[in-house]
């Protein structure tokens, strides 16, 4: 298996950042009155899932800063949900969008999970 060199080749990586731009995409038709709220909390957590991915992979060094930025992933993740939840809640969004979404965050966190149970994989 080939070294990883960049945090972009990180197959969680991608799917948080794909899965990010997806909420992007659809919360541009969330009603105005939410863009301060909703809009804006769906957006930075889901983005800040792939941030702190990234900011791990650059911390792997250090286990315990490493191990901490994914478990800050996998909270972000979670965070996700629940404005998911929010948006079905108020009809802004299918449920089948936000059954496909959710198993994405779901695959998102098992992939967290791993990565911080066989962190010793990682570290340089």
């Amino acid at each position: 298996m080939e070294k990883i060199k960049t945090h972009r080749e990180l197959r969680v990586y991608q799917v948080a950042f794909s899965t990010a731009m997806n909420i992007y995409d659809i919360s541009l038709k969330f009603p105005r009155e939410e863009i301060y709220s909703l809009t804006d909390q769906i957006r930075r957590s889901s983005r800040s899932v792939s941030a702190n991915i990234s900011e791990a992979f650059r911390r792997r060094k250090y286990p315990k800063s490493f191990s901490n930025k994914l478990n800050e992933s996998e909270a972000e993740a979670a965070e996700t949900q629940n404005w998911l939840d929010f948006a079905l809640a108020c009809n802004y969004i299918s449920k089948e969008k936000h059954t496909q979404l959710d198993q994405e965050y779901e695959k998102i966190i098992g992939m967290l999970v791993n990565m911080q149970r066989y962190s010793d994989k990682w570290s340089m």
